[in-house]
């Protein structure tokens, strides 16, 4: 299954729909990211999309650079650096006090995509720095199921199709509404365990440090060296 979209507006390469994102908040993955940055700390933050948490980083003083494969998303940031690249291309020359890979890019089905993903991540965190990274935790994709959803403000956010196409793979759409507006967006998801993440990491050079939050959807690396 190859990930797309449908619906109002620009659709990226990975099948988000643009406008659909920038109608949602930060949230608490912004407030989690100034929690672990030192204060006034350099952001590299990989996979920014439309700004949706970069907007709160600048906000509380840190210097960000974000970095997305689409030129529309990109668009919609203000007040960082921004980059047009693909994720596990990067190559800045510089390191940042904190590096974030969120969206669950990590739970990508092509493991050498997702360690090229940590790769960059590895690449660009300075010595006694932190990588911050979000992912589908093993037990969440359990619980998947059609029909289950949340509203984001004005906005509804539900599960309309899943389904286990081969062991530990998931295929799932999701229904995006804001008014009479409807997006979709398809995706794939590989069910990884506490242990393949840590050897995913180990692989680039970054240890498994501590989960963040409680439903441990977040989750801090560091170098190998710190």
């Amino acid at each position: 299954m190859k990930n797309s979209g449908t619906g109002p507006g620009a659709i990226t390469p990975d099948g988000s729909p643009v406008e659909f994102y920038t109608l949602l908040e930060p949230g608490r993955d912004a407030e989690l990211v100034i929690q672990e940055s030192p204060p006034g700390g350099s952001v590299l933050e990989l996979g920014a999309g439309v700004g949706r948490v970069t907007h709160a980083l600048v906000a509380a003083g840190l210097d960000v650079v974000a970095v997305d494969e689409s030129a529309e998303m990109l668009a919609h940031v203000r007040g960082a650096e921004t980059v047009l690249a693909r994720l596990q291309d990067l190559r800045l020359d510089r390191r940042f006090d904190t590096v974030t890979l969120g969206s669950q890019l990590v739970n990508v089905v092509d493991g050498e995509v997702r360690r090229a993903f940590l790769g960059a991540c590895a690449r660009h965190v300075a010595p006694g720095g932190t990588v911050l990274v979000q992912w589908i935790p093993g037990e969440r994709h359990d619980v998947w199921q059609a029909g289950s959803g949340r509203a984001d403000g004005e906005v509804t956010i539900t599960m309309a199709e899943v389904e286990e196409i081969s062991p530990g793979v998931y295929a799932a759409t999701m229904r995006y509404t804001h008014g009479e507006r409807v997006w979709t967006q398809s995706f794939t998801s590989r069910r990884l365990s506490d242990e393949d993440v840590a050897a995913d990491l180990a692989a680039v050079g970054l240890r498994l440090d501590r989960f963040l939050t409680e439903d441990r959807t977040w989750f801090a690396a560091r170098p190998f060296t710190t």
